[in-house]
């Protein structure tokens, strides 16, 4: 399994059409959006295959990881936690202070054994209940 920066986002896209999208039921107009532009991307690879991927948003001091997605037949094999690291490593290496995230709440536990920490309300994220989350990369 490899993660790495990439430009294929089509690919990316393509992973997240199969998650969001058609797993989820997310609409189209939500998941698409204008900022993957500015985003940075990772994209995970058995092989030839894309089976994940993440986008980071830069804003100050802090980055934002967001669109994490792994593939059904991926899950539980410790890709998505790997996916993570991968995006804290790219934040520390451009100086981030601190990583955020919108969890879906059934991954909560997810994120928090990763050294997350949820913070503030629930809310309503594209039909799906979400909870802020943070990381001190410092």
């Amino acid at each position: 399994m490899i993660i790495e920066e990439t430009r294929d986002l089509a690919a990316c896209h393509a992973l997240r059409r199969t998650v969001f999208i058609d797993e989820q039921g997310v609409p189209e107009a939500d998941e698409m959006d204008d900022q993957d532009a500015a985003a940075i991307h990772l994209l995970a690879r058995d092989g030839d295959r894309p089976v994940g991927s993440a986008r980071l948003l830069i804003k100050g001091d802090t980055g934002k990881i967001g669109r994490v997605c792994v593939l059904a037949d991926q899950r539980g094999t410790g890709l998505g936690a790997a996916l993570i690291r991968a995006a804290l490593d790219v934040l520390r290496d451009r100086g981030m202070v601190q990583a955020r995230l919108g969890s879906q709440t059934h991954a909560i536990g997810f994120y928090e054994k990763l050294g997350f920490v949820a913070q503030g309300p629930v809310y309503d994220d594209a039909g799906i209940p979400h909870r802020d989350m943070t990381l001190n990369l410092k």
